[in-house]
């Protein structure tokens, strides 16, 4: 089975929508980032998106609360086992899984992907992967378990850890 996203098939067409919807979202936190920016600092800016992705991951977040606050096992088949194309699209490895927590590399990221297509600076696109992790603290922490998340930095390859622990 091809599986690249400019396959020309039903299964390619949804892949490469599914792909092009993620890189939209990384345009339009880019674009948001740089109106709000200009209108009140970029600090202000970063903390506002903030809020909001962080929101939108404590909704998310619901479909994880069976497993909290230390099923990490159930967790990890849950989180890993929805994301999208079969994994491919942010190829994780997991770095460390047990009763302590459970570690997940990110190979790719395509809202990274997006911004570096896009041509903007390694600085611009470490702030905005750093407002994107929002997500994902609202989604664990709303979940019940303890989170934290080392996103890209310039120079690095790959993009983002995270790593979760359970809950009190």
């Amino acid at each position: 089975m091809n599986t690249s996203p400019n396959e020309h098939s039903v299964e390619g067409d949804l892949r490469r929508h599914l792909y092009d919807s993620y890189k939209n979202r990384a345009l339009i936190y880019w674009h948001l980032f740089e109106e709000l920016s200009a209108e009140l600092g970029a600090e202000r800016a970063e903390e506002i998106m903030k809020r909001a992705i962080r929101r939108r991951g404590e909704e998310v977040g619901r479909k994880f609360r069976p497993y909290a606050p230390k099923d990490i096992d159930g967790l990890k088949a849950a989180f890993l086992g929805g994301i999208p194309d079969e994994g491919r699209m942010f190829q994780p490895e997991v770095l460390h899984s047990s009763a302590e927590g459970l570690d997940v590399y990110f190979r790719r990221c395509p809202l990274r992907e997006a911004w570096q297509e896009a041509g903007l600076s390694d600085d611009l696109a470490a702030t905005l992967c750093r407002i994107a992790a929002e997500v994902d603290y609202g989604t664990f922490e709303a979940a019940g378990f303890r989170f934290r998340a080392d996103t890209w930095q310039p120079g690095e390859d790959g993009c983002c850890c995270l790593h979760i622990r359970p809950g009190a």
